[in-house]
């Protein structure tokens, strides 16, 4: 289970940044509307759908904010614009970092992502070129300081729900699944209240690039930075070892 912990350390700094903006909600709700436009608006006949909704509570979205989301996509035709692009490419002394967006633009989109590449000295590669580094799991990420839970009791838990494997982190239990595994897998523990602090499909990165250079680390953040500033960018995966 080595590197869990560096990815889900990553993940909570970009999701607390977005919040303290606003924009984690924005996020969702626009994966929400576009997941309700290509399969329909029942989570349990939609497992994309399912999967969001689930992102979505593990970041303290509102029950009526969720389902006021799903009733409005719905009954809208305002997505049929947006589509799903993923870029890939690479950053300073040869990180890997793919960038998921939803766009109604391709070109601006495309341009965007180039740029940000380009000004923290990285490069954009074609599609495959860095995607094989990480496998996409679900990864549900456990409060301890919340949880009453011993760790064998939550391990035994998440197992007996068809989770693939537990770790018991430093401030956290994390817990992967298969991707297709994963609605029920989040069901089943949100039925048992565990504190989830994260809980989504991802992509983790197979091993992790260690940067000792301030300057490839000033390059490597000012990617980072800019694509989390461009609207259209929902995620941002990469294998830097920020610790």
């Amino acid at each position: 289970m080595s590197g869990h912990s560096k990815f889900a350390n990553i993940k909570h700094k970009k999701e607390k940044n977005d919040a303290a903006k606003g924009k984690i909600f924005t996020i969702i709700g626009r994966e929400i509307a576009v997941a309700v436009k290509e399969g329909g608006p029942d989570p349990s006949n939609n497992f994309k759908l399912a999967t969001i909704v689930a992102k979505a509570k593990a970041n303290n979205m509102p029950n009526d904010t969720i389902k006021n989301s799903i009733q409005k996509a719905a009954g809208s035709g305002n997505t049929a614009d947006f589509e799903s692009v993923t870029y890939e490419g690479y950053g300073p002394s040869g990180t890997a970092i793919i960038v998921k967006a939803l766009t109604d633009n391709r070109n601006r989109t495309a341009a965007n992502v180039r740029a940000a590449f380009s000004k923290g000295s990285g490069n954009m590669g074609a599609t495959g070129c860095v995607s094989f580094m990480f496998d996409e799991k679900g990864l549900i990420v456990v409060d301890k300081e919340e949880c009453e839970l011993e760790a064998d009791d939550v391990m035994m838990m998440a197992l007996d729900a068809g989770a693939e494997d537990f770790s018991d982190e430093e401030d956290s239990y994390e817990i992967t699944t298969a991707p297709d595994d994963f609605p029920a897998v989040y069901d089943a523990l949100t039925k048992e209240n565990l504190p989830m602090a994260s809980a989504e499909v991802t992509m983790i990165p197979q091993t992790y690039v260690t940067l000792t250079s301030e300057d490839d680390i000033k390059k490597i953040n000012r990617i980072l930075d800019l694509l989390d500033e461009d609207d259209d960018v929902q995620e941002v995966y990469h294998n830097w070892d920020e610790e």
